[in-house]
This record gives structure tokens, sequence and C-alpha cells, in this order.
């Protein structure tokens, strides 16, 4: 197998540690959901949903249905949510995995019914409730609606009911976060009035499971902080603000790459595309592999730096498709093949997706979410965490 360009480092230690922090501020009556979704947030999902499991979770959190089967395909037989939409063609393939799905219109339950006759078992669901996101959800008539046609079809098992919070990792004024959490309880009851006791209602994300312990219910879903990573600063504002013990999360993700090209230029050389960087001065230069092809933003370009050899590196030039630039004429004894990290520690040096998300103008999510998605992901420690 060809020696991979770029590769990616998951620490299943660091992993295990944050879920049983997490595990740590829950009651015993509360469970637990890794969210696992887009490839772990890019960190493998699979690996990860094991290392989760070992360490204590109790459900698994997915955003669509194929990711779903390809756990059950790994061999996972946890509790499953797709957390997205589900094509209605494809609610009988759920029920027969018994892939929970998350239900915001009418649609899928008619369909869902006709599907879970069509399998001979139940489709189990999770009603997502609107609270003031306006992303997917029900209330008002056309939740009226949907409880009735659950009263029609009792194939149909309201398992749970959920809401997503819209800018509770935002702020640290959490009036908004407060009205929807008062908005679900009242949606809520209006389930639970028409005959669905719910027995998993949810709101939790990471943010809200550190900030606000009543809205932890009878499942709490951590996703961002599974990974070792704050969801923001006001976050963790907010939690210094409450008087918290500071939580102490360990990033599980570096990201690598190696030397390609040691080259030597002249002062006033051009570096890149566009020529958006001149040398001032005998400039040695080392090419590396990767680009915004790998998910290395070009708004990098001239922004961001690396690590190697311990040292901090600068880019020059424009981020290509598959190639970037670093100036390492102050790490001279930099060769051919070196290692260099692009997200992660190296000697006493760390570059962290919050830095990385600053150069860019983006946030920690996405700088590891895109993290080449081509590349192997290598867990170290162990999947039992």
């Amino acid at each position: 197998m060809p020696t991979p360009l770029s590769w990616l480092e998951v620490d299943g230690r660091a992993l295990a540690c944050n879920l049983r922090k997490f595990r740590a501020r829950l009651d015993a009556h509360t469970r637990l959901m890794a969210v696992v979704k887009a490839d772990a947030y890019g960190h493998g999902m699979a690996p990860v949903a094991r290392v989760a499991l070992g360490a204590g979770a109790d459900w698994l959190g997915v955003f669509n249905l194929a990711e779903a089967l390809a756990l059950r395909a790994a061999g996972l037989q946890a509790p499953i949510l797709v957390l997205g939409y589900v094509p209605l063609a494809d609610l009988g393939e759920a029920a027969a995995q018994g892939v929970r799905v998350t239900a915001s219109s009418l649609e899928t339950l008619e369909a869902g019914a006709a599907a879970a006759r069509a399998a001979g078992q139940p489709l189990h669901l999770h009603l997502k409730l609107e609270t003031g996101t306006q992303r997917l959800g029900l209330d008002g008539e056309p939740l009226a609606r949907a409880l009735a046609l659950l009263r029609e079809h009792p194939e149909l098992h309201l398992e749970g009911a959920h809401t997503h919070f819209a800018n509770i990792e935002d702020t640290t004024e959490h009036d908004f976060a407060r009205g929807q959490l008062g908005r679900f309880q009242a949606l809520l009851a209006e389930v639970r009035a028409a005959g669905f006791p719910v027995e998993l209602p949810h709101t939790a994300c990471t943010a809200a499971a550190i900030l606000f312990p009543q809205t932890h219910f009878a499942l709490a879903r951590v996703g961002i902080g599974l990974y070792g990573l704050w969801p923001s600063k006001e976050t963790f504002l907010s939690a210094l603000a409450q008087g918290q013990d500071a939580l102490r999360l360990s990033p599980a993700l570096s990201w690598k790459t190696r030397v390609a090209q040691v080259k030597l230029v002249p002062s006033g050389a051009y570096v890149g595309y566009g020529c958006t960087y001149r040398c001032t001065r005998p400039t040695r230069l080392a090419i590396l592999p990767v680009g915004y092809a790998n998910g290395y933003d070009r708004r990098l370009s001239n922004q961001g730096h690396v690590l190697v050899r311990g040292a901090r590196a600068p880019i020059r030039g424009r981020v290509c498709m598959n190639l970037c630039m670093v100036d390492v004429t102050d790490v001279p004894e930099v060769r051919l093949e070196d290692e260099v990290v692009l997200l992660g520690a190296q000697g006493d040096e760390r570059i962290s997706a919050e830095q990385l998300a600053g150069w860019a103008g983006t946030i920690n999510y996405e700088v590891i979410a895109r993290a080449d998605p081509h590349a192997p992901r290598v867990l170290l420690g162990g999947e039992g965490g």
C-alpha cells in the first residue's frame, strides 16, 4: 500500500477520558449519546464509536442512514439515532436494522407506517420539535396532525423527542436558549398529554451539557466535547462565570504530512499562485503535499503555520489544490520527508483547531470535520480507550 502523504492520528485515550468527564456530569438515569456524524467529526466513525461505547456511551448519533448502516456493518449494535433526514424510500431499511429515525414531517410518519408494516416490525421514532432554530422540526398545527397520525399507527413507536439550541454557543447571555428550553418543555407536555409518554426527551448538546443541567433530561448528546474541544470561547467563559471548575478536555486529533521538497529561492522571488508573497531575504522553502483538496483551507494562505522539527514555519503564498509552501529558513535542519504537523503538537509547540479556525475565519468544528477526508486515520491507545 502506498505511503500516505497526509494522515491523521486519533488518541483513543483522550476520547475515552473526555467522554468519562461528561458521563460524570450526568445523573445516573441520564443516558449519554456519542455523536459520531460526519465521520466522527473527522476522527473516523467506527473506531471512535467503539471507543465511546467502551468508555460508557449508551447511544450513538449520526446524521444520515448511510452512517447508521455503516456502524451496523461494523458490528455495532448499540442504539443509533439518525439526527437528520431519512428519505421515505429508506424507512423500511431503518426499521429492519433497528435504527431510530428523527421524524420532522407528516410524510415521514405516513411512509414510516407503511414501511414498518412491510418490514413486520415497528419503526422507532424521535420527533424533532421546533423551538426556534427554524431547521427540521414540528410545532403548532403540524405537530397536532403528527400526533394524530401516531395514534392511528401503532406500528410507529414514539420513543423520544428532541430539539437543538440555536445560539447557546455564541453568547454568554442565554435568554434565547432558556426560551427554547421553555418551548421544548411546553411541546413535550403537549405530546405527553396526547397519550405518548416519550421515554427519551433530549435537548443537551455539549455546551448545554456543560452549562445547564436542566437540559439533560433522559439523554445528553455530546459531540464536539467528545473530541476534546470546547464549542466556543463563549461557552468556556460562561462556565467560568458560573464558578465551574475548569473542564479539562484533551484534543484527540493530530493531522500530519511530510516534506516533499526543500528548495532555496532568492530574495525578491515570488512564491505560488498570484504572486501573493515575495521573499524579502534568501529563503528556504519546504513544499508540503497537502492543499485545499485535502481540507487545508485556502484562507490559510500567508496566514497559517505548521510545525516541523518542533518549530513553527509560516505558510508562504497561496495554498494550492494539493500543495502548500512553508518558510523553513529559520529551521535549517529540515530535510526531505520530515514529519510536519498541520494540527496538533510537536515538541513544545501546538497548533490547535481554534488557531487554525482563527486564521481561516471559521470555527473549530469545520477545521476537524474537513481534515483530509481521504487520508487514513490511525487510532492510538487502543479501541477500548
